[in-house]
């Protein structure tokens, strides 16, 4: 992988590996060239070893993963950091009834896949047959391009220099810029015992911008961010990052306007879009597999009921075409679709992988999801989104008797047992008799999820996904992950402010 070098000009710092994944690439047509090295492990080679190790599992997979990653942070006006590294290795793993046994190198060779081995010998011999492997596919959902290759790295600096100027330029009270752009590219190859492999080759790019005006003595914060599974000039164009500007600086704008929020119970029109972050949080993570079949989930032993108003649907796709969290295979080789967890207000399902999938007598739905290869796969969300409706926005609006327009979130909390959440709003307005009034500060969302399911009353046409920023955090991995929903008008919830 090479050696880490470390330049310093004032108080930036620029950090690379040298020798690593431009070196590498050139000498090869077929990325799994990345994975696979004359006289430590070829292809042949990782299905015989896997073969053995997993010769008394149920099922499980050897999974290798190349990796690059680079991102430029631009701050005050210049380059504050700019870093690339490369990493490789695999993760064996071996399942035998609930138990799972889990191994993983940065080296990959035969040698070190038969001592990562040995740990499997730690379980009891599978009494059943062998899972069956995943259904194959051809279809590719983004490209195979490497987005960090293509575009010289002054470019990127010079856009992110580009980015802070202008806005700069926007506003006279704009104090402070923060720009970053990020990419990775990733080559997955996966071996069974069985002799199924899959492979897959993902692209991933995001740019956030960030603002802080003050005007009289007041500061406040904007951000926008976009990206998905495609190249750098999905977020260089023009019209794209000047659209960052604008909606960072318009935030910022309205909050600089805010007064502090309102508390107590109260209606709520949520935004399309990022607003489906709740969502994700509130009801997806309670819809996992692994959280289900343990019975800690509050939607545990309910297929079949009502968990939430009629008309809403909510569903996970990981097929969609270039977004965020997107697959064209899942990290057990599972093709990715649709699944449709909660229909018309009756949960149909859950998302699975393929060890909880079997424990339920279900099939796997492509959410086997892992960090890296030095992770074990669990059940997690890709796309998770609630369906439009027919209601029109502007009359949902014209509802809010006294309430508040929640139009983008921040951090928030859930308990997946009780279904408990907490979320903090970043732009926010108060709403009186269907006229939006004051923006607000210091606004928090109060709930249960299955319980504020249930008091949608109204469901926008406006369905729209979020513009592919988002991160998904279980169990000590993140992974990439998209959200989305419709404008929703939400009866009775409680929020948490210090106005009146």
């Amino acid at each position: 992988m090479g050696q880490p070098t470390s330049i310093k000009a004032g108080e930036s710092s620029i950090s690379a590996y040298i020798g690593g994944m431009t070196d590498m690439t050139s000498s090869y047509t077929d990325a799994r060239g990345l994975l696979y090295r004359d006289g430590m492990l070829d292809p042949d080679g990782a299905k015989r070893v896997t073969a053995a190790a997993l010769k008394n599992c149920d099922d499980g997979e050897l999974y290798l993963q190349y990796r690059a990653t680079e991102s430029f942070g631009f701050d005050d006006g210049r380059l504050k950091t700019a870093d690339y590294s490369t990493e490789k290795g695999f993760g064996l793993r071996g399942v035998s009834g609930e138990m799972t046994g889990f191994a993983h190198a940065n080296e990959i060779s035969e040698a070190a896949i038969n001592r990562a081995a040995q740990t499997l010998a730690l379980l009891d011999p599978a009494k059943q047959s062998p899972a069956p492997p995943p259904a194959r596919t051809n279809r590719h959902l983004y490209t195979e391009a490497n987005p960090l290759e293509l575009v010289p790295f002054a470019e990127k600096v010079a856009l992110c220099a580009k980015i802070d100027a202008e806005a700069r330029a926007k506003d006279p009270r704009v104090s402070q810029v923060s720009v970053s752009l990020a990419g990775s590219w990733s080559v997955v190859d996966i071996v069974r015992a069985d002799g199924f492999s899959a492979s897959d080759i993902r692209p991933l790019v995001r740019l956030n911008v960030s603002v802080i005006m003050e005007d009289g003595g007041r500061r406040e914060t904007g951000v926008h961010g976009c990206g998905g599974r495609y190249l750098y000039d999905g977020v260089m164009e023009e019209s794209i990052w000047r659209r960052a500007i604008d909606e960072a600086i318009k935030q910022a704008e309205t909050n600089l306007r805010s007064v502090d929020a309102p508390a107590g119970e109260m209606q709520v029109l949520l935004g399309s879009g990022w607003c489906g972050v709740l969502l994700h949080e509130a009801v997806g993570h309670g819809l996992e597999g692994d959280f289900n079949r343990k019975g800690t989930s509050a939607f545990s032993g309910r297929i079949g009921q009502q968990v939430a108003a009629k008309g809403v649907t909510v569903v996970d796709d990981g097929s969609i075409f270039e977004r965020r969290g997107s697959l064209s295979i899942d990290d057990e080789g599972t093709p990715t679709g649709e699944t449709i967890l909660i229909e018309d207000g009756i949960l149909k399902g859950y998302m699975q992988d393929r060890l909880n999938a079997r424990l339920m007598g279900v099939a796997p739905t492509g959410n086997g999801r892992r960090e890296s290869y030095a992770h074990a796969p669990m059940p997690r969300m890709t796309n998770t989104f609630m369906k439009g409706g027919e209601d029109d926005p502007a009359e949902l609006l014209s509802r809010v008797k006294d309430g508040i327009y929640a139009k983008s979130f921040g951090g928030g909390q859930v308990d997946i047992v009780s279904g408990k959440f907490v979320f903090s709003c970043t732009e926010a307005y108060r709403v009186k008799d269907g006229k939006i009034l004051d923006p607000i500060k210091g606004a928090t969302l109060i709930g249960d999820g299955p319980e504020t399911m249930s008091r949608i009353v109204g469901i926008g046409n406006d369905m729209a996904l979020d513009e592919g920023i988002g991160m998904c955090g279980k169990a000590g991995q993140s992974v990439p992950a998209g959200v989305g929903q419709p404008t929703l008008l939400i009866d009775r919830l409680t929020v948490g402010g210090t106005g009146s």
